[in-house]
């Protein structure tokens, strides 16, 4: 049999599978010695799952109390140890609600789903609810172990029909019965409809509820799932003639800055975005996108030009290597105006301030340059994630855009 430490790496990586075939108690006895790196000692709680030998579970549940031990080590272990009744007491005192470990309250919430605490309902709706996959996963499998032990009914009626996240819940439950939740296309929160839109397979009663959705927003919800079932990009692009082309009108915001906005995000936009901008983007042509061919040819004339205006441009940079990490829209290009910024979205530019040698020289090669009056206009309804928050950006933002 292989040792612990020959199944764990120093990069945080570990064969679990191996280490489910370690001994019970060598693995119990490696996660309570806190000498142990925290990343090896969370792999072994994993790997304890469905085996905890009765003899360390009191050693076991006093690292998960033990706030000074690391908290990635205390969440694998709270859900180790879920099903332990003796925790309900500690889960329930009101220091928990102090604890602000990354992902301990999370963890608590599921762990309190689990042991048949409804006074956690309300708040595993919200968790459920989360625009994070990671948290909304965690809400919904505090919310399943509730339902499994009271049934969906019960659960329901302790959260009502009041709050977006209640109704997220309730169309979840009802889907999993096996009922039509249609009609959920209406629901006033976007993220409600978008669920039920995700979840709707079947392109005839889909086709049916469009001639009589209660609104234009439902209507749309009901074609873009038919979308989503058919790729008939015809069929779509009809019930969008037939609603009168609906898009949400953004002051200042101009065709060719408006193409290449909606088909670089509309398609992946956040649940909460209006869906006409999903369905324009369907229904739209798409700019003229450059290969990495184009690219760089626009870049080489974005240099020459900079270059015969005397500013000394350096190689273009692409955005994640110039911030040393992540990915974006745009190249970096330094000269003796400052940083400026070339969009792959199409010929835009922009840099600091908007009366410089270096726009003059961009806009005689054929650049479009992005003032600060353009850059500042917020493409409303649009919600696209940007470190961390997930709303309407500006055109600038959108155009020269950069994620870690």
């Amino acid at each position: 049999m292989r040792s612990i430490e020959t199944l764990l790496t120093g990069n945080g990586q570990a064969d679990i599978a191996g280490l489910r075939e370690v001994d019970a108690d060598e693995l119990a006895r490696y996660v309570v010695d806190r000498g142990h790196p925290w990343w090896h000692r969370r792999a072994c709680a994993v790997a304890l799952a469905g085996r905890v030998p009765q003899r360390w579970v009191a050693e076991l549940l006093a690292r998960v109390e033990d706030t000074g031990d690391v908290a990635g080590v205390r969440t694998a272990l709270l859900d180790l140890l879920a099903d332990r009744a003796e925790l309900l007491p500690w889960l329930w005192h009101e220091d928990r609600r102090r604890d602000r470990s990354f992902g301990m309250p999370e963890a608590i919430l599921k762990a309190r789903g689990r042991l048949g605490d409804l006074t956690a309902t309300e708040e595993l709706a919200t968790l459920a609810a989360s625009p994070w996959p990671r948290w909304r996963e965690v809400g919904e499998a505090g919310l399943d172990a509730l339902t499994a032990r009271y049934g969906a009914a019960v659960v329901m009626a302790g959260l009502g029909d009041a709050r977006p996240e209640d109704r997220v819940f309730r169309v979840r439950m009802r889907h999993r019965a096996g009922e039509d939740v249609t009609d959920a296309l209406a629901d006033p929160d976007r993220a409600v409809a978008h669920l039920a839109q995700s979840l709707l397979t079947d392109a005839d009663r889909l086709r049916g509820h469009l001639g009589g959705a209660p609104t234009t927003e439902a209507k749309l919800w009901a074609a873009y799932a038919l979308h989503r079932l058919t790729g008939d990009a015809a069929e779509t692009r009809a019930v969008h003639e037939s609603l009168g082309r609906p898009r949400v009108e953004v002051a200042g915001l101009d065709d060719e800055l408006r193409r290449a906005i909606v088909h670089e995000y509309g398609h992946g936009c956040e649940r909460q975005s209006d869906p006409r901008w999903r369905i324009e983007a369907l229904c739209t042509e798409p700019p003229v996108r450059l290969g990495p061919d184009g690219q760089d040819e626009r870049l080489r004339r974005a240099t020459a030009a900079l270059t015969a205006a005397g500013l000394a441009p350096e190689p273009p940079v692409p955005a994640g290597r110039h911030s040393h990490q992540g990915k974006g829209t745009y190249h970096v290009i330094d000269c003796a105006d400052g940083e400026l910024f070339i969009s792959t979205l199409g010929r835009f530019a922009t840099g600091d301030g908007d009366d410089c040698t270096a726009r003059r020289a961009l806009e005689s090669a054929g650049f479009r340059w992005i003032d600060e009056a353009t850059g500042s206009i917020r493409v409303t309804g649009l919600f696209v994630y940007y470190f961390g928050r997930r709303e309407p950006l500006t055109v600038e933002t959108l155009l020269f855009h950069w994620q870690d």
